[in-house]
Formats: structure tokens, C-alpha cells, sequence
């Protein structure tokens, strides 16, 4: 037999041994193996439960395209401020002759692996160490003013994504994208403001006149979304979604394997900031009703959908009954 011939069986016999190891090892299927949705070891499987949930087709940021609002949607947003001087459709309008007019983070598919980190607040990150583990992500999501600045060891240093609204904006670095979460029409006119007349310099308190951003990498979550959120995800407990709790399923339509770090109350279920030593309300007694958005960020864990880190000392941080 041809020599050639010789060795490419040879390569081919070790090639299909390497994957019959790799699939028995990691206990993936040739069927999942074959037929996975993107290119991470472990991808978000749209299983039974969670298709039930997930709407890929709502919008998610918004755009000139996408930024006319149902119906429902509008009467729903609109009901969670307490007024509002100007029409939704009076402040949109103008909003993308400042910011990026663009559908974002629609490429999903079998090559792309997009590893997400969303970070949240809570002082279960004290001591934790995950500072290099979060850092290694391709999206590291935070929201409000949560600092890195000493904290790297435990929180991480890098940022790519800041979700915020007026009332907890923070100055941000020229390459991070902040993403704006409008809970109100003002917040939307707060957002042309900073970069523009800078005389929004308060909604129910005093916020920021402008802050430090590059208005080219602004990010608008459309309101779509927020309420597909609440009916959805949150099962419309409380008035409406928390910052945390929008982010992250945000993160489960734009990436492909999501970890979850600083989420979590005490067992008495009050709440600080790793930042701080201020105690803060209990979860169930917020708008966002805490407990029942953990609850169902377990149930997500529980199903592989997301893995969570909950700190070294995570006895103290657990499950907040609703």
C-alpha cells in the first residue's frame, strides 16, 4: 500500500481517537457535539423550560429601526415614572443624531464563543480572589458605581460594559461602553444632556450635570425589552426589573456561556455593597423584589443556563425566599 495512503489512515485513526476521548471525557453526545450552537465547550441550551422564557426576537438595544414601542410596552414604562414633560416620541427621535444607529451583537452562531461576566454589587465578593477569573471574560458587564480601583484582586480590573441610569452614573474610561437603562423619558434626556446643554441636573434627586463617556460606544436598552424582562423572567413580581437582574438575562441574548459574580444577600436578607459598609434595605421590601429575581437566578444555575460565584464565605450568602 502507498506509503501516503499508510500514514493519512494513521492520522485519521488518531484524530477520531482524540475526539471519541474528548466527547466520552466531557460527556457530550456526537449528536450535541455535532450540532452545538456556538463554539464554547458549554453553550446556553434553549431547552423546553428555558424557550419558554427566551424571545430572541425582541429587541434588545435600541435603534431608529426598532425604537417605536407596542402599546403595552409604552403604558407599562410610562406608568413607572411619576411624570414626564416631554413624549417618548419627542425624545427619541433626536437620540440617534448623538449616539450609534446600529443593531448590535446579532452575530451568534457556531464559530463565535462569547464568554460573559456580569458583576454585581454585593459584598459576597470580599476575599473571593475572582479578580483574574473575571478578567478573562470577552464582556465583563458591571452596573451603577460599582468600583474597581482597589478591589482588583477580588472584583477585576477590566470593564467593557457599564449598565447605569442617572441617578447611580459614574465617570467611564474611553473604551467602555455605557448602557443606559431607562427607567423614565428623562433618563433618556439626562443621556443627551450630559453630552450636549449638560442642564439636566435632576430627576426625583440631584444627578450628574455630564459625566466622563464616549458617546460612540452608547448603549440604549430599549423599553421592549425591559417589560419582556418583567413578564418573561421576572413573572411580573414587584413594579419592575432590577438593574442586576436586566443585565443578566441581557447577557444570556448576547453571549454564549454566562458566569455570574456578586449577586446575593445575607440570610437575614440584607444587602451592602463590597464598596461600603452601609447596610441596605431588605431584597423583598425593593421595587425589583430581590429575592424572587436569586431564586429564579438559581433555577437558572440549576439548569446550566448559568454558573454562578457566590465568594469564599457563600455560607453566610444564601437563598432568599419570596
Amino acid at each position: 500500500m502507498n506509503i501516503r495512503i499508510l500514514i493519512f489512515l494513521a492520522l485519521l485513526c488518531v484524530t477520531c481517537l482524540i475526539l471519541y476521548r474528548f466527547s466520552f471525557g466531557q460527556n457530550i453526545s456526537w449528536n450535541s457535539f455535532l450540532l452545538k450552537t456556538c463554539a464554547c465547550m458549554q453553550c446556553i441550551k434553549k431547552d423546553p423550560w428555558f424557550a419558554e422564557r427566551y424571545d430572541g426576537q425582541v429587541p434588545k438595544l435600541m435603534s431608529r429601526r426598532n425604537s417605536n414601542l407596542s402599546t403595552l410596552t409604552l403604558d407599562w414604562w410610562l406608568k413607572l415614572q411619576p411624570y414626564h414633560k416631554m413624549k417618548y416620541r419627542d425624545v427619541v427621535q433626536p437620540l440617534f443624531l448623538h449616539f450609534p444607529d446600529k443593531e448590535h451583537y446579532n452575530d451568534a452562531g457556531p464559530d463565535r464563543c462569547r464568554t460573559c461576566a456580569v458583576v454585581g454589587n454585593s459584598d459576597n465578593l470580599i476575599g473571593s480572589h475572582y479578580g483574574q477569573l473575571i478578567d478573562s471574560h470577552d464582556f465583563i458587564i458591571r452596573m451603577n458605581q460599582g468600583p474597581t480601583k482597589g478591589y482588583e484582586r477580588d472584583v477585576g480590573l477590566k470593564t467593557t460594559h457599564r449598565a447605569m441610569y442617572p441617578e447611580s452614573a459614574m465617570d467611564l474610561d474611553n473604551s467602555t461602553h455605557l448602557v443606559l437603562l431607562p427607567f423614565k423619558v428623562l433618563d433618556m434626556e439626562w443621556l443627551i444632556s450630559i453630552f450636549t446643554t449638560k442642564n439636566i441636573t435632576r430627576t426625583y434627586t440631584n444627578v450628574k450635570r455630564t459625566i466622563q463617556a464616549n458617546k460612540d460606544k452608547v448603549m440604549i436598552m430599549s423599553p421592549e425589552f425591559m417589560r419582556y424582562v418583567y413578564k418573561n423572567w421576572s413573572r411580573e413580581h414587584g413594579r419592575y426589573p432590577s438593574t442586576g437582574f436586566l443585565t443578566l438575562v441581557l447577557a444570556l441574548h448576547i453571549c454564549d456561556q454566562v458566569n455570574v459574580f456578586g449577586f446575593g444577600a445575607r440570610t437575614d436578607g440584607r444587602w451592602y455593597h463590597y464598596y461600603d459598609k452601609a447596610y441596605r434595605q431588605s431584597m423583598n421590601s425593593t421595587p425589583h423584589r430581590g429575592g424572587a429575581e436569586y431564586n429564579f437566578m438559581l433555577e437558572l444555575e440549576k439548569r446550566n443556563k448559568i454558573k454562578m460565584y457566590k465568594g469564599w464565605q457563600h455560607e453566610t450568602y444564601q437563598n432568599v425566599s419570596h
